[in-house]
């Protein structure tokens, strides 16, 4: 049985990893988080010590270190975005590895930190990628793997998710601390692009906006128009108030079901960094760069069949 610490413990998927911390017959035996609204933790882990202040937490999580009886192994991470570097560089210190939520970090350059605290203390970061086990995908993966067409695949990717006035007022309306919306719910759509469809070519913004982004990303095997937004007002007009959510992937004017199966994920990628299959710095990579080169983009006209076909009400 490993022990874990969790920080962040308020936050909105904070309960996926407790789940996970629990399903894979582990303890979390301490939680941190400056908010206090917690209680779900009563039907998880009631015995876990809780904090609302730092300093106190990583004193005891510290004190805990001294006695092999109490050590921790690991530290999950599910704070804010722009906290992320400090909160992972503080886990490894304390002599943990570490669990953290995408995105790991904003730039290639916080991401050479990591691995510069990794080889300092001996310990490891991993990125929860989760896409990567979802069993759609895997099955995309290997379709295209092995498939040796010539030409490349034509990939449309939409992803709504309606999100209430609450979260421009939040951290997460904030690109300061997000690093914007791109970022803050496409990361893993960029980084399941990449792990299907190989090396980024090219990467083009046509639109941006605090509540939603659209572009065109060029892939070795794939040419992706992509969308990506918080406002409602966006829905599918078959999906509006049946659902706030509406996730689409087409193929080559296939579409490509996987709006099932989102719920275990964490559970699974927590199995495999148990198992010394996780993914760790390198593997995120690729997608940091990705949101990064969009975040310091202007956005240009799209040129013929590179615009996603959201993109002609976008720009009226």
């Amino acid at each position: 049985m490993k022990k874990f610490v969790l920080i962040g413990a308020a936050g909105y998927i904070a309960p996926r990893h407790m789940k996970a911390i629990t399903e894979t017959n582990n303890e979390l035996t301490v939680a941190y988080d400056i908010n206090d609204s917690v209680g779900i933790i009563d039907s998880i882990s009631p015995q876990s010590e809780f904090f609302t202040e730092f300093e106190r937490f990583y004193d005891y999580a510290h004190r805990l270190q001294r006695n092999s009886a109490t050590k921790l192994d690991y530290v999950a991470i599910c704070s804010p975005n722009y906290l992320h570097l400090s909160h992972i560089t503080a886990g490894l210190r304390l002599g943990c590895d570490v669990v953290c939520e995408k995105p790991l970090v904003p730039t290639l350059e916080q991401l050479d930190e990591l691995a510069l605290v990794e080889k300092e203390t001996g310990k490891k970061v991993y990125n929860i990628l989760q896409l990567r086990h979802h069993q759609a995908i895997l099955a995309l993966k290997e379709k295209v793997a092995h498939n040796n067409r010539a030409d490349k695949y034509d990939v449309v990717l939409t992803y709504i998710t309606s999100r209430g006035k609450w979260y421009m007022e939040s951290w997460k309306g904030d690109p300061r601390k997000s690093f914007g919306v791109a970022t803050n719910i496409g990361v893993h759509f960029f980084d399941m692009l990449h792990f299907i469809f190989g090396k980024l070519e090219k990467n083009k913004l046509h639109y941006t906006d605090e509540q939603k982004a659209a572009g065109y990303l060029e892939y070795e095997k794939a040419r992706v128009r992509w969308f990506l937004s918080i406002d409602a007002k966006d829905l599918p007009e078959a999906v509006k108030g049946k659902q706030t959510t509406y996730r689409s992937i087409t193929i080559d004017d296939e579409e490509i079901e996987f709006s099932k199966g989102f719920t275990d994920l964490h559970t699974i990628s927590y199995q495999e960094i148990l198992a010394g299959r996780g993914y760790g710095l390198n593997d995120a990579r690729h997608c940091i760069e990705t949101v990064n080169t969009i975040r310091s983009t202007s956005p240009t006209v799209a040129k013929a069949k590179e615009g996603h076909p959201f993109l002609p009400i976008l720009i009226k």
